[in-house]
């Protein structure tokens, strides 16, 4: 790679050059050039390289501000409800504990401390998935650090997802709605990720559906792509809430109240792609979701 300061890193990168061989325009590219020319080369076609890079960039950098931006607006609506809510709870508790606690009965105690527990789990989870976000956004960033995770593998599934998806399902209460359907393999993927992505993918499952229905995930190998998917019968999205997925976006939120940040999905496709995978979703609303991850094996 062609080295370049963090001040510097986003600026375009022309070569021009008299190596004209197809191996020597394929080695520029590859150490990250953004054009190649080749001389001679007029200053009107350099000016119009110059302009046509510039321009692509300018677009670039719209784009990007135009996500962050977004993200800014979502995080400012979304993140103090998602803290305050839990604490709300934590420090309400709490309070009642440390000045009525002599006039509590037992069963009373037990409820309130597992109401903070409950409370102190759920900011917990929300504080790391928030760090896990920008730590994915850092990573997506260097490519350096892309090409050095893609080298991970995980040998064995079957295992350590079948427990880790028991006990998501017994923090729903949804221990007999889950099917389970493995098909064991290596898969190009850290286990650490893996793992998030089945619990993250459970998690809104059972949220958006209701007790009593089948919430099924399944492992299989086709062609040398490995495919993790989780279905449920719940309420479901529209195409172009799917097509607006994002971080700090629940839909319809005003309508259910559902808790969460909206982070769950977005954090599955992140993780997804950095390992060179994709996540889709299927959904009829009201009817079924499907959600799949797809990452070679």
């Amino acid at each position: 790679m062609l080295f370049r300061s963090t001040k510097t890193a986003t600026i375009p990168f022309l070569f021009l050059t008299a190596k004209a061989e197809r191996a020597d325009t394929r080695k520029g590219m590859q150490l990250g050039a953004d054009d190649y020319l080749v001389k001679p080369c007029t200053a009107k076609d350099l000016m119009a390289a110059i302009a046509t890079r510039l321009e692509k960039h300018a677009v670039f950098e719209s784009k990007s501000q135009e996500k962050l931006d977004e993200l800014r607006s979502n995080i400012v609506h979304s993140l103090p409800h998602e803290l305050r809510t839990p604490l709300n709870g934590i420090m309400g508790f709490t309070e009642v504990l440390l000045h009525q606690f002599e006039e509590l009965e037992p069963n009373e105690v037990k409820e309130m401390l597992e109401e903070i527990l409950g409370g102190s789990k759920r900011l917990y989870r929300l504080i790391q998935n928030y760090l896990l976000y920008a730590e994915l956004e850092l990573i997506a960033q260097n490519r350096e650090r892309i090409a050095a995770i893609r080298q991970s593998k995980t040998y064995s599934l079957e295992p350590t997802l079948e427990y880790r998806a028991m006990q998501q399902a017994k923090q729903a209460a949804r221990a007999e709605d889950l099917q389970i359907n493995f098909q064991d393999s290596t898969v190009s993927i850290a286990e650490t990720r893996l793992i998030k992505i089945v619990e993250e993918l459970l998690d809104n499952a059972f949220k958006f559906s209701s007790k009593g229905t089948p919430v099924i995930l399944t492992t299989s190998v086709k062609e040398d792509i490995f495919i993790l998917s989780v279905t449920n019968q719940g309420r479901g999205m529209t195409r172009e809430q799917i097509a607006r997925i994002g971080a700090y976006m629940q839909f319809e939120r005003k309508l259910y109240e559902q808790q969460g940040s909206g982070l769950g999905l977005i954090l599955c496709k992140y993780i997804a792609e950095l390992f060179g995978g994709k996540l889709t979703i299927e959904s009829i609303p009201d009817r079924e979701t499907t959600v799949r991850v797809y990452l070679s094996v």
